[in-house]
C-alpha cells in the first residue's frame, strides 16, 4: 500500500519539476570570457601592472599606452614611469587600453586593462502605448554604463512549453535608460499572463533582473493628451474653459480614453484634482479672480485597464476681468482665499488700501459725481412729499370723525319693501294716534316683530303696508323704545 502512494508521490514531483522548468525562460546570463592578458579594475581603484615575473638584470623596463583615434595620429602618448610593475591610480574609464612594457629594445608583454563596473541590476517597468501596439520595457541607469554593455530581454507565455524569444535592448543617453520593443508572441491573449526576463552584462559582470509577469491589458499606459489650451469666458470672472486632444498614439475610433485634469492658482501649491469622463474639455467653475492658472491633464483606458498616462505640460490661463472693474485689477495678489470648508472669501486688492494701510476707497467714495448726487436728492425730496401728502390727506379724515360711531345706538328711517306677509296679530298694541284735519288716514303705530343689529327697529305705520320704515337718527319718524318681540302663540 505504501510503495503505490510513494510512486504517486514521485510521479507529482516530476510533474511539478517539469512545470517549472517549462515555465521557467531559457536565457543564458553571464559575463563575457576575459583572456589571460586582460586586465580588470574599477572606476577610483588602484591597479599594478606587471611585466615580467622576474625583472630582466641590467635592463630597464619601460611602459608605453597605444594610443587610439585622434591621440595616435597627432603622435600624443601618455608619460609612464619605467620599472617591471607599473602603478596605476585612481583609475578612470579613459584609462582603458593596451598597455605594452619593453626591455633592451623589444617589447616583452602586452596587457589589456579595462576600467569598468559591473552592471547595475534592471528594474523592469513595462508599458503598452495602446491596444494596436508592442509592449516597451525599460529601466532606468544611476550611470552611464560602459561602452561593451550589453542588455537582453526574454518574453514567453506562462506555464507554456516553448522556447523564449530574445530580443536587444537599446541605451538612451539622454534619457539614460535601456528600452526594449516586447513582440507579443502570436495568439497571446489580453488578459493571458507572459514573463519577462531581462540580463545585463558587460566584462566586469552580468546580472540579471527580476522576472515580471504582465499582462498585456494590465501596461496599458496611454501618451500624456496634446494640445491643451486654457480659454477665460467673457462675464465670467470664475470660470475657465480647458479643452486637449488624443495622444497622437492612440486611435479613439476603436478605443476611447477617460481623462483626470488638475489645477492650480499661480500662489498656491496644491492640485485641485477633477475627473472628467471621456470628454476633451472642462469648465473649471471656481477660478480665482484676476489669478493666472496653470492646468495639466493625463488619460487613462476608457474602462481603468492599464494605469493612468504621466501629466501634459502646463497651461496656463487667466479667467476674463471687467475693465471698468477696479477689483479685477489683482496684480500678484489673488481676489480669493480659500475658507476651511473649501469656499473662497473674496478679499480686497493692495491697490485699494494705502501705505499706511487704512482703505483708499473710503477717501474716493466721499467724492461722489453730480449726477449721483442729484438722483439721491430728488428720491430723498419725493419721498419727504409723499409723506406730507399721507399726513394730510389722513387728519382730514380724523376731523370728520366717523359716521358710524355717530349713528350707532339711535333710529334712523329707510323706506323698504313692504313685508311679502300679513301681519301676525290683528290686535294693536299702541292706539293709533290721529292726525288734525284727515279723516280718511288714520295713522295707528303697530310693533310687528324687533330686528336686531345695532339697535336698529322696525316699525308699521298703520294703513297700507307701505309705510313700514326704518328709524333715522337724524331726522326720526317716531320714537319708540326697543322692546322685545310679541310672544306669537297667543
Amino acid at each position: 500500500m505504501a510503495r503505490p502512494l510513494l510512486l504517486l508521490l514521485l510521479l507529482l514531483l516530476l510533474l511539478t519539476f517539469l512545470l517549472l522548468a517549462a515555465a521557467a525562460p531559457q536565457r543564458p546570463c553571464g559575463p563575457a570570457g576575459l583572456s589571460g592578458n586582460t586586465v580588470l579594475g574599477r572606476p577610483g581603484a588602484n591597479i599594478t601592472l606587471t611585466c615580467q615575473d622576474e625583472g630582466p638584470a641590467n635592463v630597464t623596463v619601460t611602459w608605453r599606452r597605444e594610443e587610439r583615434g585622434p591621440a595616435a595620429r597627432g603622435g600624443h602618448s601618455r608619460q609612464l614611469p619605467d620599472g617591471n610593475a607599473l602603478l596605476l591610480r585612481h583609475l578612470r574609464h579613459e584609462d582603458s587600453g593596451r598597455y605594452v612594457c619593453s626591455g633592451g629594445g623589444r617589447p616583452l608583454r602586452s596587457l589589456q586593462l579595462l576600467v569598468e563596473e559591473p552592471p547595475e541590476p534592471p528594474r523592469v517597468s513595462c508599458y503598452r502605448r495602446s491596444h494596436d501596439k508592442d509592449v516597451l520595457c525599460e529601466w532606468p541607469l544611476r550611470a552611464q554604463p560602459s561602452p561593451g554593455t550589453r542588455a537582453m530581454l526574454w518574453v514567453k507565455r506562462r506555464f507554456a512549453a516553448e522556447d523564449a524569444a530574445a530580443q536587444r535592448c537599446r541605451y538612451f543617453a539622454r534619457a539614460r535608460k535601456f528600452v526594449c520593443r516586447v513582440k507579443v508572441p502570436p495568439g497571446a491573449e489580453d488578459t493571458k499572463p507572459l514573463v519577462v526576463s531581462t540580463c545585463v552584462t558587460n566584462s566586469a559582470g552580468a546580472v540579471a533582473g527580476e522576472d515580471r509577469i504582465i499582462t498585456l491589458s494590465g501596461v496599458l499606459k496611454p501618451d500624456p493628451p496634446i494640445n491643451v489650451t486654457v480659454t477665460p469666458l467673457e462675464m465670467s470672472p470664475q470660470r475657465l474653459r480647458v479643452t486637449w486632444s488624443y495622444p497622437r498614439s492612440w486611435d479613439p475610433r476603436f478605443y476611447w480614453l477617460r481623462f483626470q485634469i488638475r489645477y492650480r492658482p499661480e500662489p498656491a501649491q496644491t492640485f485641485t484634482e477633477v475627473e472628467q469622463g471621456t470628454r476633451t474639455w472642462l469648465d473649471i467653475r471656481d477660478a480665482w479672480r484676476g489669478t493666472r492658472h496653470l492646468v495639466q491633464v493625463r488619460a487613462q483606458e476608457e474602462f481603468g485597464h492599464g494605469t493612468w498616462s504621466e501629466w501634459s505640460r502646463e497651461a496656463s490661463g487667466t479667467p476674463w476681468t471687467d475693465p471698468g472693474d477696479v477689483t479685477s485689477e489683482m496684480g500678484p495678489f489673488s481676489s480669493q482665499f480659500p475658507m476651511e470648508d473649501g469656499t473662497y472669501w473674496v478679499t480686497l486688492p493692495p491697490e485699494l488700501f494705502g501705505r499706511d494701510g487704512g482703505a483708499a476707497v473710503e477717501a474716493s467714495a466721499s467724492a461722489a459725481p453730480p449726477y449721483a448726487v442729484l438722483v439721491a436728492g430728488g428720491s430723498l425730496g419725493l419721498g419727504i412729499a409723499l409723506l406730507v401728502a399721507i399726513v394730510v390727506r389722513y387728519r382730514q379724515m380724523w376731523g370728520r370723525g366717523d359716521p358710524k360711531a355717530e349713528g350707532e345706538g339711535q333710529h334712523v328711517l329707510v323706506p323698504l319693501a313692504p313685508p311679502s306677509a300679513p301681519p301676525l296679530s290683528d290686535t294693536p298694541l299702541l292706539p293709533p294716534p290721529r292726525a288734525p284735519g284727515s279723516a280718511r288716514h288714520q295713522l295707528g303705530l303697530f310693533l310687528l316683530q324687533g330686528v336686531t343689529g345695532g339697535g336698529w327697529t322696525w316699525v308699521w305705520g298703520g294703513g297700507a303696508p307701505s309705510a313700514g320704515m326704518w328709524s333715522n337718527p337724524r331726522t326720526p319718524f317716531l320714537e319708540v323704545p326697543k322692546v322685545p318681540p310679541p310672544d306669537l302663540s297667543l
